[in-house]
């Protein structure tokens, strides 16, 4: 059983490769990538640790409103197994409803308006839509900014899309060197 799991993966691993190698515009590097070069992100964070590791992202990207964001964070394992992750549940909690991962989705694309989001989510009142709105405010993945208009705080931008690439399906977005 746990052999199909892996011939899966590698499966999996080996169409990635392909499809990226067959894109029009993947580079075309000849030289053989060393395990420092893949993981360079890696090899850093490993050359700081001092204790039992550390869980670091970060990310560099600019939104389809023109919109920059460069964010890193780190934390330490101990501190992360030793932190009462229940106090934490709303932040989750929050972002546990399709229609609130729409309306993040459509606010980092750049709809701003409390009327456009109520029609990109497919709400019929505008009760539903503030009652979602609420939940994402409160546990800060939404700000409002005006009256009517929403952003998502600088500081949870990458957060956000770390949390979703950590679940979307491998197919859906490619991992990067």
């Amino acid at each position: 059983m746990a052999s199909d799991s892996l011939q899966r993966r590698i499966d999996a691993l080996e169409e990635r490769v392909a499809r990226l190698e067959s894109a029009p515009d993947a580079p075309r590097d000849t030289r053989s990538t060393s395990w420092e070069d893949t993981f360079w992100a890696l090899e850093g964070l490993r050359r700081r640790l001092t204790g039992r590791g550390e869980v670091l992202f970060t990310g560099s990207l600019e939104l389809p409103t023109g919109e920059r964001y460069e964010w890193q964070q780190g934390a330490l394992t101990d501190g992360l197994l030793a932190a009462d992750w229940a106090e934490h549940a709303a932040s989750y909690a929050a972002l546990g409803h399709p229609v609130r991962l729409t309306l993040l989705r459509a606010v980092l694309r750049g709809t701003r308006s409390a009327a456009e989001l109520q029609e990109v989510a497919g709400l019929n009142t505008t009760g539903q839509l503030y009652h979602h709105l609420k939940q994402l405010t409160a546990t800060g993945w939404l700000q409002a900014e005006g009256r009517g208009h929403y952003h998502v705080p600088a500081g949870r931008v990458v957060p956000l899309l770390v949390l979703v690439s950590a679940v979307v399906p491998s197919g859906s977005h490619q991992e990067t060197e």
